[in-house]
């Protein structure tokens, strides 16, 4: 599976789109380069949601692995989302070009580094990493097999569980200014945790919430006023992350004074009232004279 990135990650193929290597290298032939920003977090967490899911082609007893390749430094938070990867068992290499922080790819790549970390000055040197790279790659997924299937940990998860991994019923409550709530039904196989990701449809850095499976609802606060938001819900599993619960709906726009009234006119005064703004903690009173001709 590939996706590409910038200020809006875009999933170019699934892991289940083609089934052969011929079709793969087609793929790669006809990719056309995607300019733009590097907010790498977003798109580590688009995988995470829309990649790595069953309906995508990710399968439950296979082996997670991401290969992050890059150019620049990171414009959001690369290292959460990538920590929230890895604490699924999910390993990312973090392969560097040109312009890459080396600091931020040691960051963002599981241990050992010295397995997972690359960094070449110019595209073409990218044809130099395939053969450790490929070899690396595959003693990893060989190693990580052969461990998870002799302690048995993966074998008890049928295939087939896409339903059972779902929660429902999103309901969004609440909703003021600054906050909303979330409810949510839980699935049939009750996960390990939740992860909670919200952000403005319009753009903006996603925040994410994680909380204990037990739980299933979250007050979010801090938000922005007359916005509308993105919110999606995500079980979390010891080897995968079941579908995610999606809902949208916009805070409320912030409260306005009403009902200016004008009285006590003198030559040099007016005295203004009016009916609070809830919430208000200040007003800003701005008087200037009508131009000519205009109503005083």
């Amino acid at each position: 599976g590939l996706s590409q990135y910038s200020s809006d990650p875009r999933t170019e193929w699934d892991l289940n789109t083609y089934s052969t290597r011929d079709q793969v290298l087609e793929a790669v032939r006809n990719l056309r380069y995607k300019g733009g920003n590097t907010f790498t977090g977003l798109a580590l967490t688009h995988v995470l949601e829309q990649n790595l899911k069953p309906d995508a082609g990710a399968r439950l007893e296979a082996e997670k692995l991401v290969i992050l390749l890059t150019d620049g430094k990171s414009q959001d938070d690369a290292n959460l989302a990538a920590q929230t990867l890895k604490n699924l068992g999910i390993e990312i290499f973090a392969i560097g070009v040109k312009n890459a922080d080396e600091a931020e790819l040691k960051q963002v790549a599981s241990q050992p580094l010295e397995l997972t970390v690359y960094n070449v000055l110019d595209f073409p040197l990218l044809s130099s990493l395939v053969g450790r790279l490929t070899q690396v790659l595959c003693t990893r997924i060989k190693e990580k097999s052969n461990k998870n299937y002799a302690g048995s940990t993966v074998k008890d998860i049928s295939v087939n569980m896409g339903p059972q991994l779902r929660p429902t019923d999103l309901k969004i409550s609440a909703v003021t200014s600054k906050s909303m709530h979330l409810t949510w039904s839980p699935p049939l196989r009750p996960p390990k945790k939740y992860q909670i990701v919200y952000y403005p449809s319009k753009g903006g850095t996603p925040k994410e919430v994680v909380l204990d499976g037990a739980v299933s609802s979250l007050q979010l606060s801090n938000l922005t006023s007359h916005t509308e938001y993105l919110v999606s819900v995500s079980p979390i599993y010891d080897t995968v992350v079941g579908d995610e619960l999606k809902g949208v709906t916009s805070t409320l726009p912030l409260s306005s004074p009403r009902s200016l009234r004008v009285s006590e006119l003198s030559h040099n005064s007016i005295r203004l009232s009016w009916k609070a703004a809830q919430g208000a903690t200040q007003y800003l009173v701005l008087c200037s004279a009508a131009p000519d001709g205009a109503e005083d």
